[in-house]
Protein backbone atom coordinates (compact mmCIF):
# COMPACT_ATOMS: atom_id res chain seq x y z
CA UNK A 1 0.00 0.00 0.00
CA UNK A 2 1.46 3.54 -0.85
CA UNK A 3 0.27 7.14 0.06
CA UNK A 4 1.53 10.09 0.06
CA UNK A 5 1.31 12.23 3.25
CA UNK A 6 1.78 16.07 2.87
CA UNK A 7 0.92 18.62 5.47
CA UNK A 8 0.33 22.50 6.30
CA UNK A 9 -0.13 23.33 2.77
CA UNK A 10 -2.04 26.95 4.11
CA UNK A 11 -3.94 28.11 1.30
CA UNK A 12 -4.89 31.65 1.35
CA UNK A 13 -1.33 32.39 3.42
CA UNK A 14 -0.16 36.16 2.49
CA UNK A 15 3.48 37.55 2.92
CA UNK A 16 4.06 41.08 3.82
CA UNK A 17 7.24 41.34 1.65
CA UNK A 18 5.58 40.43 -1.19
CA UNK A 19 4.32 43.31 -3.23
CA UNK A 20 2.94 43.97 -6.60
CA UNK A 21 2.00 40.52 -8.36
CA UNK A 22 4.27 38.77 -6.26
CA UNK A 23 2.01 37.40 -4.02
CA UNK A 24 -0.41 36.15 -6.38
CA UNK A 25 2.06 34.24 -8.47
CA UNK A 26 2.90 32.69 -4.74
CA UNK A 27 -0.52 31.93 -3.88
CA UNK A 28 -1.05 30.51 -7.35
CA UNK A 29 2.42 28.20 -7.10
CA UNK A 30 1.15 26.97 -3.61
CA UNK A 31 -2.39 25.69 -5.22
CA UNK A 32 -0.17 24.40 -7.98
CA UNK A 33 1.72 22.25 -5.66
CA UNK A 34 -1.58 20.72 -4.49
CA UNK A 35 -2.75 20.21 -7.38
CA UNK A 36 0.04 18.46 -8.48
CA UNK A 37 -0.17 15.63 -6.24
CA UNK A 38 -2.61 14.04 -8.90
CA UNK A 39 0.53 13.86 -11.18
CA UNK A 40 3.02 12.56 -8.48
CA UNK A 41 0.31 10.17 -6.55
CA UNK A 42 -0.11 8.82 -11.03
CA UNK A 43 3.87 8.39 -10.98
CA UNK A 44 4.38 6.49 -8.24
CA UNK A 45 0.96 4.78 -7.89
CA UNK A 46 0.09 5.92 -4.95
CA UNK A 47 -3.74 5.07 -3.73
CA UNK A 48 -4.69 8.39 -1.25
CA UNK A 49 -3.03 11.45 0.31
CA UNK A 50 -3.16 12.33 3.71
CA UNK A 51 -3.19 16.12 4.71
CA UNK A 52 -1.49 16.74 8.38
CA UNK A 53 -3.41 19.69 9.45
CA UNK A 54 -3.26 23.45 8.16
CA UNK A 55 -4.81 23.04 4.85
CA UNK A 56 -5.93 26.73 5.07
CA UNK A 57 -3.98 29.82 6.59
CA UNK A 58 -6.79 30.74 8.58
CA UNK A 59 -10.77 30.05 8.52
CA UNK A 60 -12.29 33.40 7.80
CA UNK A 61 -11.28 33.56 3.76
CA UNK A 62 -12.13 34.78 0.83
CA UNK A 63 -14.61 32.58 -1.00
CA UNK A 64 -12.77 32.32 -4.10
CA UNK A 65 -9.77 31.13 -2.41
CA UNK A 66 -11.92 28.31 -0.71
CA UNK A 67 -13.00 27.83 -4.25
CA UNK A 68 -9.82 27.70 -6.31
CA UNK A 69 -8.54 25.45 -3.31
CA UNK A 70 -11.02 23.32 -3.61
CA UNK A 71 -10.61 22.80 -7.19
CA UNK A 72 -6.91 21.89 -6.72
CA UNK A 73 -8.12 19.28 -4.19
CA UNK A 74 -10.42 18.03 -7.24
CA UNK A 75 -7.57 17.92 -9.44
CA UNK A 76 -5.76 14.99 -7.28
CA UNK A 77 -8.30 12.72 -8.37
CA UNK A 78 -7.75 10.25 -5.76
CA UNK A 79 -8.70 10.25 -1.77
CA UNK A 80 -7.71 13.49 -0.26
CA UNK A 81 -8.02 13.04 4.19
CA UNK A 82 -7.96 16.86 5.26
CA UNK A 83 -6.90 17.20 9.49
CA UNK A 84 -8.12 20.55 10.61
CA UNK A 85 -4.87 21.92 12.60
CA UNK A 86 -4.27 24.67 14.67
CA UNK A 87 -4.48 27.07 11.47
CA UNK A 88 -7.97 25.72 10.90
CA UNK A 89 -9.17 24.31 13.79
CA UNK A 90 -13.22 22.81 13.85
CA UNK A 91 -14.15 25.14 16.07
CA UNK A 92 -17.71 27.39 15.52
CA UNK A 93 -16.41 29.44 12.60
CA UNK A 94 -14.48 26.52 11.20
CA UNK A 95 -13.79 26.87 7.74
CA UNK A 96 -14.27 22.84 6.89
CA UNK A 97 -17.88 23.49 8.23
CA UNK A 98 -19.15 26.43 6.68
CA UNK A 99 -21.93 26.49 3.62
CA UNK A 100 -19.35 27.38 1.08
CA UNK A 101 -16.96 24.03 1.73
CA UNK A 102 -19.71 21.56 2.46
CA UNK A 103 -21.53 22.44 -1.05
CA UNK A 104 -18.39 22.93 -3.08
CA UNK A 105 -16.64 19.90 -1.28
CA UNK A 106 -15.10 17.70 -4.27
CA UNK A 107 -16.21 13.81 -3.91
CA UNK A 108 -12.41 12.93 -3.10
CA UNK A 109 -12.23 14.73 -0.32
CA UNK A 110 -13.11 13.87 3.10
CA UNK A 111 -12.69 16.11 6.29
CA UNK A 112 -11.39 13.74 9.32
CA UNK A 113 -13.67 15.63 11.48
CA UNK A 114 -13.47 12.52 14.57
CA UNK A 115 -10.87 10.03 15.89
CA UNK A 116 -12.10 7.29 13.74
CA UNK A 117 -10.85 4.74 12.97
CA UNK A 118 -12.15 5.64 8.94
CA UNK A 119 -11.89 3.02 7.11
CA UNK A 120 -9.88 3.28 3.36
CA UNK A 121 -10.68 0.32 2.33
CA UNK A 122 -10.71 -3.18 3.51
CA UNK A 123 -7.69 -3.40 5.92
CA UNK A 124 -6.55 -0.15 6.08
CA UNK A 125 -7.78 2.63 8.58
CA UNK A 126 -6.55 6.20 9.86
CA UNK A 127 -6.94 7.23 13.24
CA UNK A 128 -6.60 11.26 13.46
CA UNK A 129 -6.55 13.95 15.56
CA UNK A 130 -8.39 17.29 14.85
CA UNK A 131 -8.33 20.17 16.45
CA UNK A 132 -11.09 22.01 17.59
CA UNK A 133 -9.40 25.36 19.12
CA UNK A 134 -6.55 26.59 18.42
CA UNK A 135 -5.24 26.46 21.81
CA UNK A 136 -5.72 22.41 23.22
CA UNK A 137 -4.95 22.43 26.72
CA UNK A 138 -4.30 18.37 26.19
CA UNK A 139 -2.24 15.98 23.88
CA UNK A 140 -4.30 14.83 21.17
CA UNK A 141 -2.76 12.39 20.08
CA UNK A 142 -2.69 10.66 23.55
CA UNK A 143 -6.54 11.16 23.56
CA UNK A 144 -6.80 9.35 20.41
CA UNK A 145 -4.43 6.36 21.18
CA UNK A 146 -4.90 5.76 24.36
CA UNK A 147 -5.96 1.94 25.21
CA UNK A 148 -6.65 1.37 21.49
CA UNK A 149 -5.41 -1.51 20.15
CA UNK A 150 -5.36 -3.14 16.79
CA UNK A 151 -7.60 -6.00 15.57
CA UNK A 152 -5.54 -8.81 12.76
CA UNK A 153 -4.76 -7.74 9.49
CA UNK A 154 -5.46 -4.02 9.60
CA UNK A 155 -3.17 -1.58 8.42
CA UNK A 156 -3.19 2.00 10.88
CA UNK A 157 -2.45 5.33 9.88
CA UNK A 158 -2.14 8.16 12.37
CA UNK A 159 -2.57 11.83 11.36
CA UNK A 160 -2.03 14.21 13.85
CA UNK A 161 -0.99 17.68 13.70
CA UNK A 162 1.31 19.74 16.12
CA UNK A 163 4.83 19.86 17.76
CA UNK A 164 6.60 16.87 19.36
CA UNK A 165 8.22 16.72 22.98
CA UNK A 166 11.29 15.58 21.74
CA UNK A 167 12.06 18.30 19.75
CA UNK A 168 10.41 21.48 21.39
CA UNK A 169 12.77 22.90 24.01
CA UNK A 170 9.86 24.23 26.20
CA UNK A 171 8.70 20.27 26.80
CA UNK A 172 6.32 20.78 29.43
CA UNK A 173 3.47 22.35 26.85
CA UNK A 174 0.55 20.73 27.29
CA UNK A 175 -0.59 20.01 23.68
CA UNK A 176 2.96 18.54 22.80
CA UNK A 177 2.76 15.33 21.39
CA UNK A 178 4.32 12.90 23.31
CA UNK A 179 6.80 10.99 21.88
CA UNK A 180 6.67 8.05 23.97
CA UNK A 181 3.40 7.33 23.68
CA UNK A 182 3.92 7.06 19.40
CA UNK A 183 6.07 4.69 20.29
CA UNK A 184 4.49 2.38 22.54
CA UNK A 185 1.40 2.48 19.81
CA UNK A 186 3.64 1.36 17.19
CA UNK A 187 5.13 -1.14 19.27
CA UNK A 188 2.15 -2.47 20.06
CA UNK A 189 0.36 -2.78 16.44
CA UNK A 190 -2.17 0.07 17.20
CA UNK A 191 -0.81 1.93 14.68
CA UNK A 192 1.99 1.54 11.33
CA UNK A 193 2.37 5.14 10.49
CA UNK A 194 2.46 8.50 12.19
CA UNK A 195 2.18 11.26 9.81
CA UNK A 196 2.27 14.46 11.20
CA UNK A 197 1.95 18.29 10.29
CA UNK A 198 3.01 21.80 11.82
CA UNK A 199 6.73 21.70 11.71
CA UNK A 200 7.13 23.42 7.92
CA UNK A 201 10.60 21.01 7.61
CA UNK A 202 10.72 18.09 6.53
CA UNK A 203 11.50 15.99 9.46
CA UNK A 204 12.01 12.29 10.84
CA UNK A 205 10.87 12.13 14.53
CA UNK A 206 12.72 8.88 16.65
CA UNK A 207 14.19 6.04 15.71
CA UNK A 208 11.45 4.05 14.50
CA UNK A 209 11.21 5.44 10.90
CA UNK A 210 7.68 5.57 11.18
CA UNK A 211 7.32 9.16 12.33
CA UNK A 212 7.73 12.02 9.96
CA UNK A 213 6.69 15.91 9.56
CA UNK A 214 6.63 16.38 5.49
CA UNK A 215 6.76 19.54 5.79
CA UNK A 216 4.77 22.12 3.76
CA UNK A 217 4.98 21.58 0.11
CA UNK A 218 6.01 25.16 -0.74
CA UNK A 219 8.05 27.14 0.86
CA UNK A 220 6.39 29.51 3.64
CA UNK A 221 9.40 31.52 5.73
CA UNK A 222 13.04 31.64 5.09
CA UNK A 223 15.80 29.01 5.52
CA UNK A 224 16.93 30.11 8.86
CA UNK A 225 13.14 28.99 10.11
CA UNK A 226 12.40 26.13 7.58
CA UNK A 227 16.00 24.86 6.55
CA UNK A 228 14.38 21.83 4.35
CA UNK A 229 10.79 22.92 2.57
CA UNK A 230 9.48 22.18 -0.23
CA UNK A 231 8.56 18.42 0.06
CA UNK A 232 5.87 15.83 -0.09
CA UNK A 233 6.30 12.33 1.17
CA UNK A 234 5.59 8.93 -0.22
CA UNK A 235 5.10 6.20 2.30
CA UNK A 236 4.97 2.48 1.22
CA UNK A 237 3.60 0.15 3.87
CA UNK A 238 4.14 -3.67 2.54
CA UNK A 239 2.40 -6.92 3.77
CA UNK A 240 4.46 -7.15 6.82
CA UNK A 241 3.84 -3.39 7.84
CA UNK A 242 7.35 -2.87 6.92
CA UNK A 243 7.31 1.40 6.09
CA UNK A 244 9.12 2.79 3.40
CA UNK A 245 9.38 6.49 3.63
CA UNK A 246 10.21 8.30 0.16
CA UNK A 247 11.15 12.62 0.07
CA UNK A 248 10.15 13.96 -3.32
CA UNK A 249 10.69 18.00 -3.71
CA UNK A 250 7.85 19.10 -5.46
CA UNK A 251 8.45 23.01 -4.35
CA UNK A 252 9.65 25.78 -6.70
CA UNK A 253 10.18 28.97 -4.55
CA UNK A 254 12.85 29.57 -2.38
CA UNK A 255 13.13 31.93 0.72
CA UNK A 256 16.99 32.64 0.37
CA UNK A 257 19.19 34.64 3.63
CA UNK A 258 22.79 35.91 2.58
CA UNK A 259 24.79 36.89 4.77
CA UNK A 260 27.70 39.06 3.95
CA UNK A 261 30.45 41.28 4.90
CA UNK A 262 31.02 43.94 2.51
CA UNK A 263 34.09 46.40 3.34
CA UNK A 264 35.48 47.24 -0.06
CA UNK A 265 34.55 47.41 -3.71
CA UNK A 266 35.61 43.36 -4.29
CA UNK A 267 33.40 42.44 -1.64
CA UNK A 268 30.56 44.24 -3.81
CA UNK A 269 31.68 42.51 -6.56
CA UNK A 270 31.63 39.42 -4.98
CA UNK A 271 28.30 39.91 -3.65
CA UNK A 272 26.68 40.74 -7.16
CA UNK A 273 28.69 37.72 -8.35
CA UNK A 274 26.62 35.63 -5.86
CA UNK A 275 23.13 37.03 -6.75
CA UNK A 276 23.71 36.70 -10.32
CA UNK A 277 24.74 32.88 -9.82
CA UNK A 278 20.91 32.60 -8.12
CA UNK A 279 18.24 31.05 -11.00
CA UNK A 280 15.35 31.17 -10.79
CA UNK A 281 14.93 34.49 -9.80
CA UNK A 282 11.47 35.53 -10.06
CA UNK A 283 10.81 32.48 -7.81
CA UNK A 284 13.20 33.68 -5.09
CA UNK A 285 13.07 36.02 -1.86
CA UNK A 286 16.23 36.79 -0.70
CA UNK A 287 17.02 38.82 2.71
CA UNK A 288 20.18 40.35 2.68
CA UNK A 289 22.23 40.42 6.35
CA UNK A 290 24.89 42.75 5.42
CA UNK A 291 27.76 44.23 7.81
CA UNK A 292 30.94 46.49 6.89
CA UNK A 293 32.04 49.79 6.54
CA UNK A 294 32.32 51.14 3.16
CA UNK A 295 32.97 54.58 1.65
CA UNK A 296 30.42 56.45 -0.05
CA UNK A 297 31.65 55.50 -3.22
CA UNK A 298 31.73 51.83 -2.16
CA UNK A 299 27.73 52.63 -0.59
CA UNK A 300 26.47 54.01 -3.51
CA UNK A 301 28.31 50.88 -5.65
CA UNK A 302 26.30 48.45 -3.33
CA UNK A 303 23.17 50.76 -3.99
CA UNK A 304 23.20 50.63 -7.48
CA UNK A 305 23.69 46.68 -7.28
CA UNK A 306 20.79 46.09 -4.73
CA UNK A 307 17.98 48.13 -7.23
CA UNK A 308 19.58 46.32 -10.07
CA UNK A 309 18.94 43.03 -8.38
CA UNK A 310 15.51 44.33 -6.64
CA UNK A 311 13.84 44.13 -9.97
CA UNK A 312 14.91 40.59 -10.76
CA UNK A 313 14.15 38.60 -7.95
CA UNK A 314 10.67 38.13 -6.69
CA UNK A 315 11.84 40.48 -3.55
CA UNK A 316 15.46 41.32 -2.51
CA UNK A 317 15.11 43.66 0.62
CA UNK A 318 18.15 44.18 3.75
CA UNK A 319 17.59 42.29 7.38
CA UNK A 320 17.58 45.54 9.15
CA UNK A 321 17.66 43.74 12.50
CA UNK A 322 20.96 42.12 11.13
CA UNK A 323 22.21 44.68 8.77
CA UNK A 324 25.18 46.90 9.85
CA UNK A 325 26.90 49.15 7.53
CA UNK A 326 28.55 52.04 8.32
CA UNK A 327 29.65 54.38 5.83
CA UNK A 328 32.85 56.55 6.50
CA UNK A 329 34.01 59.40 3.50
CA UNK A 330 37.42 57.96 2.31
CA UNK A 331 39.92 60.81 2.33
CA UNK A 332 40.04 63.13 -1.39
CA UNK A 333 36.69 61.00 -1.95
CA UNK A 334 34.78 64.55 -3.47
CA UNK A 335 37.77 66.58 -4.34
CA UNK A 336 37.95 65.84 -7.83
CA UNK A 337 33.71 66.68 -8.54
CA UNK A 338 34.76 70.15 -10.25
CA UNK A 339 32.31 72.08 -7.78
CA UNK A 340 33.44 75.15 -6.22
CA UNK A 341 31.80 78.35 -4.09
CA UNK A 342 28.89 77.44 -2.36
CA UNK A 343 28.60 74.06 -3.58
CA UNK A 344 31.86 72.82 -2.44
CA UNK A 345 31.39 74.50 0.95
CA UNK A 346 28.08 72.55 1.42
CA UNK A 347 29.80 69.51 0.06
CA UNK A 348 32.48 69.73 2.46
CA UNK A 349 29.99 69.99 5.73
CA UNK A 350 28.17 67.15 4.01
CA UNK A 351 31.29 64.83 4.47
CA UNK A 352 32.47 66.44 8.21
CA UNK A 353 28.41 65.75 9.15
CA UNK A 354 28.52 62.04 7.80
CA UNK A 355 31.53 61.25 9.61
CA UNK A 356 29.48 62.47 13.02
CA UNK A 357 28.25 60.36 15.66
CA UNK A 358 24.61 62.01 15.01
CA UNK A 359 23.22 58.56 13.70
CA UNK A 360 20.31 60.30 12.19
CA UNK A 361 22.28 63.45 10.70
CA UNK A 362 24.96 61.37 9.96
CA UNK A 363 22.86 58.91 7.91
CA UNK A 364 21.34 61.48 6.16
CA UNK A 365 24.79 62.78 5.02
CA UNK A 366 26.03 59.81 4.06
CA UNK A 367 22.34 59.40 1.46
CA UNK A 368 23.29 62.19 0.10
CA UNK A 369 27.00 62.23 -0.80
CA UNK A 370 25.98 59.19 -2.12
CA UNK A 371 22.95 60.35 -4.39
CA UNK A 372 25.77 63.10 -5.50
CA UNK A 373 28.14 60.65 -6.79
CA UNK A 374 25.50 58.41 -9.05
CA UNK A 375 24.18 62.03 -10.02
CA UNK A 376 28.22 62.91 -11.07
CA UNK A 377 28.76 59.49 -12.40
CA UNK A 378 25.37 59.40 -14.88
CA UNK A 379 26.23 62.54 -16.24
CA UNK A 380 29.62 61.82 -16.59
CA UNK A 381 28.06 58.82 -18.75
CA UNK A 382 25.94 61.12 -20.97
CA UNK A 383 28.53 63.17 -21.54
CA UNK A 384 30.81 60.64 -22.82
CA UNK A 385 27.98 59.53 -24.93
CA UNK A 386 27.41 62.56 -26.03
CA UNK A 387 30.85 62.80 -27.53
CA UNK A 388 31.06 59.82 -29.10
CA UNK A 389 27.66 60.28 -30.82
Amino acid sequence: MRFLHTADWQLGMTRHFLAGDVQPRYSAARRDAVAGLGALATEVGAEFVVVAGDVFEHNQLDPKVIGQSLEAMRAIGIPVYLLPGNHDPLDASSVFTSALFTRECPDNVVVLDSAGPHRVKPGLEIVAAPWRSKAPTTDLVAEVLDGLENPDAVTRVLVAHGGVDALDPDRDKPSLIRLAGLEAALARGAIHYAALGDKHSLTRVGESGRVWYSGSPEVTNFDDVEANPGHVLVVDIDETNQVTVTPRHVGCWRFVTVHRQVDTSRDIADLDLNLDLMTEKDRTVVRLALTGSLTVTDRAALDACLDRYARLFADLRTWDSHTDLAVIPADGEFTDLGIGGFAAAAVEELVATARGDDGDFAADAQAALALLLRLTASTEVRAADRRSA
